[in-house]
């Protein structure tokens, strides 16, 4: 019997050991976003951390986000590898002209309602899988459906500092190994903020690079101290980038538009307008048409293919792009407001201009060192992390592996 009852214990010690022996060789990837952080950032000469990264790794000459180049459409484009028109956020404020019902960054009700978002995010991917996940701050991460959230989860307050949000990755990376995160997300809005209130040359803008290039280092420094250094994938990439805007450019709708009780949908650097019929769309197409200047309007069914961003029926019957640097404005109202705040940048505009692309860098075991390359697409970052966790990702997405797997070993 004390035979049998070692050889049980031997067994299920050896069977314990070689568990934890091959958790141990599951892959860690940690995706951090720096909003608003242009392509050319780390090439002023404040990046030293990410010169390291870069050094330790790859860096590619950009990371191209989606239409429209703003905040939640990019963010979740990332974490499902889908275009806007097919995950759902199609701006970060936007109506549903079917129920009325009003999505908004900032709102945390419309935000954390799982309805609005279409597809499959990585963190739900790896749910799926047995794979955990943790999120500080990633847009759609605080959907009110446990099985469509990460793990572990983070409310957005953006006032928390840059040292806890950090300590709480080594946090869950401390958890015992049958409870810690694999896949990791982490966010900050420093050049988002900076760029928008001061512009994108501005000395604010370069306090806000080398503040968060500061914290890169902090980052990496701790996971030395805890032994990760040499184990977790971390992808270092933003959503989109910033332009400065015009002194002359603001665009004025409502002195185009006269007394017309148009419906309009977006601000900024897009605008969309919804039409009763077929008659009223061509005679406000005419006028704006008529009145284009630093902006281009397009009618849904024309609106270019390149830019992924027809089908879906909440995009209205009528696009208007701006120009880089130009803004709309919609009411007297908006016009004063915009007056006294005097914001110096915007993102938003054709996510095919320089201004508007984002950073790619990434370093760890998976990936090539010293590797330069050209302009990525950030919907492939699905694909890509997928690959390197070993997870099978959902079938139907935009992404393509093939244009981004050459960064991997």
């Amino acid at each position: 019997m004390k035979i049998f009852l070692r050889l049980f214990l031997y067994i299920a010690i050896a069977i314990q050991l070689s568990a934890a022996a091959e958790a141990a060789k599951k892959p860690y990837v940690l995706i951090i976003s720096l909003d608003g952080f242009r392509w050319d950032y780390p090439d002023r000469g404040l990046t030293p951390n990410i010169d390291q990264l870069a050094r330790d790794g790859v860096r590619a000459l950009s990371l191209e986000s989606v239409f429209p180049s703003k905040t939640f459409p990019n963010h979740f484009s990332i974490a499902t590898g889908l275009y806007p028109q097919n995950h759902g956020l199609i701006n970060n404020r936007f109506e549903n002209p079917f129920t009325k019902e009003i999505y908004r960054v900032g709102d945390t009700v419309s935000v954390r309602n799982a309805k609005w978002y279409r597809g499959e995010p990585l963190w739900e991917t790896a749910k799926r899988q047995g794979v955990r996940s943790a999120s500080f701050f990633w847009p759609g991460s605080e959907m009110n459906l446990d099985y469509r959230r990460p793990t572990y989860f983070k409310r957005y307050d953006g006032s928390v500092i840059h040292e806890a949000r950090i300590q709480g990755i080594i946090d869950w990376l401390q958890l015992p190994e049958n409870l810690r995160p694999h896949l990791l997300f982490l966010y900050f809005s420093d050049t988002d903020t900076q760029g928008h209130r001061f512009g994108p040359d501005s000395p604010q803008i370069n306090e806000a690079i080398a503040l968060l290039d500061e914290k890169l280092g902090l980052l990496r420094r701790k996971l030395a101290e805890i032994g990760m250094a040499g184990k977790v994938n971390i992808i270092l990439l933003s959503d989109h980038g910033m332009t400065q805007l015009k002194a002359d450019g603001l665009i004025l709708l409502h002195k185009i538009l006269g007394n017309r009780k148009i419906k309009i949908s977006g601000y900024g650097p897009l605008v969309q307008f919804r039409t009763s019929g077929q008659k009223e769309k061509a005679e406000l197409f005419n006028l704006l048409e008529k009145n284009q200047k630093g902006y281009t309007v397009y009618l849904k069914e024309d609106f270019p293919a390149h830019f992924h961003y027809q089908h879906n029926a909440f995009i209205g019957d009528i696009i208007a792009v701006a120009d880089l640097g130009y803004s709309f404005i919609r009411s007297e109202k908006e016009l004063q407001k915009v007056l006294k705040r005097k914001p110096q940048g915007d993102h938003g505009y054709d996510n095919h201009a320089m201004d508007m692309h984002g950073i790619f860098f990434a370093a760890g075991p998976a990936f090539k060192k010293h590797y330069r390359c050209g302009t990525l697409h950030n919907i492939d970052v699905y694909p890509l992390v997928c690959r390197i966790l070993g997870i099978t990702p959902n079938q139907k997405i935009d992404g393509l592996l093939e244009r981004i797997s050459p960064v991997l070993k």
